[in-house]
């Protein structure tokens, strides 16, 4: 076996030429000619030490005794399956958050095996794995292995008439030919982005106006500025009206939980997204005050309801500033009133 001096979970050797004629093991991870066996599922092999630790941090320490259910054909049950492919799911989100690509890429890869395995090669039902999977190898720099998975996921959903699933298809493709600079490609698919998810969600929604903040980078990148303001302008007003509901929700009735879509994978996805408007504000030019209120105000929101009352002050605090500079605008109270139960929860 390999020397590791730091052991995670356990392994035998196996020896390919003692297994029964016409059974070949394969590696979790890459499909290479297995060497070593899971001592704890014994269902599952690996080439190596590395590609065994990789897995085990990455999501098998999770699923290990699961697999057992699962890959002994006599217990296998579908709904095993279903809870394995939510697991591996909501692991590899939870480390895409965190920016841990390298680790959430087990757990991606498991989901789609899994995927497959319940719904067959080419069902709808598979598309969320291929998109995820795509996300994964996307933040590690594989561009050629996001472009297949994004094909293979193209071909499952051309028969669909869910407006949701062709509306994710394209934001993905967008999101692809961005990074390869294929601008005018990424335009085309973030039109059709915004066009399904404005036919699913409403043109008003925050997942539509997703769309516009993407496309709105890439009119950037072309040197298309006045398109660009216009766009995250757009963007802010939407978030800033959605975040002050539910800011407002949560005053008159603290003790409920906020809805689970702002949990903190996604209040990291919507900081980013705001951070990327503010500083594109401050670099600008033309400086568009109103927009850095919307901007730092929906920061503030959005760091309050997560529970970090330094962010929240300090985004406020900006906030309040940027209002008493625009004439004509009575905007600084709910600035005010949001500052006093920042300093009052503390």
């Amino acid at each position: 076996m390999e020397a590791n001096p730091r052991v995670l979970g356990t392994t035998s050797i196996i020896i390919p030429l003692a297994l029964p004629k016409g059974t070949k093991k394969l590696c979790e991870l890459c499909e290479g000619e297995a060497r070593l066996q899971c001592t704890e599922c014994r269902v599952t092999f690996y080439c190596g030490a590395e590609h065994q630790q990789a897995d085990w941090v990455g999501i098998h320490e999770r699923i290990c005794q699961l697999l057992v259910r699962i890959r002994r054909p006599t217990l296998t049950t579908c709904l095993e399956k279903v809870k394995m492919i939510e697991i591996c799911r909501l692991v590899a989100q939870s480390k895409l958050s965190e920016g841990k690509h390298q680790e959430a890429l087990p757990a991606a890869q498991f989901c789609l095996h899994c995927s497959i395995d319940v719904h067959g090669p080419r069902t709808v039902h598979i598309f969320p794995a291929y998109l995820l999977l795509a996300e994964v190898n996307m933040g590690l720099g594989n561009l050629p292995r996001v472009a297949e998975l994004l094909s293979q996921a193209e071909w499952a959903v051309l028969k669909s008439p869910e407006h949701a699933v062709h509306h994710r298809l394209h934001r993905s493709l967008g999101r692809l030919h961005t990074v390869t600079g294929n601008l005018e490609a990424a335009l085309f698919h973030f039109a059709n982005d915004i066009y399904f998810a404005s036919e699913e969600f409403g043109l008003d929604s925050t997942v539509t106006r997703g769309g516009y903040f993407l496309m709105a980078d890439v009119y950037a990148k072309l040197g298309q500025i006045a398109i660009a303001r216009s766009l995250y302008s757009e963007v802010a007003r939407t978030w800033n009206c959605h975040l002050t509901k539910l800011f407002e929700s949560h005053v008159q009735n603290p003790d409920i939980l906020l809805e689970p879509c702002h949990d903190e994978a996604q209040r990291g996805e919507v900081n980013e997204m705001l951070q990327t408007m503010l500083d594109f504000g401050q670099n600008d030019s033309r400086k568009d005050i109103g927009r850095l209120h919307l901007v730092t105000h929906c920061l503030a929101m959005l760091w309050f309801l997560g529970g970090d009352s330094l962010k929240a002050l300090g985004f406020g605090s900006t906030a309040l500033q940027a209002s008493q500079l625009i004439p004509n605008h009575d905007l600084t109270e709910p600035i005010q009133c949001l500052l006093q139960l920042v300093q009052t929860s503390d």
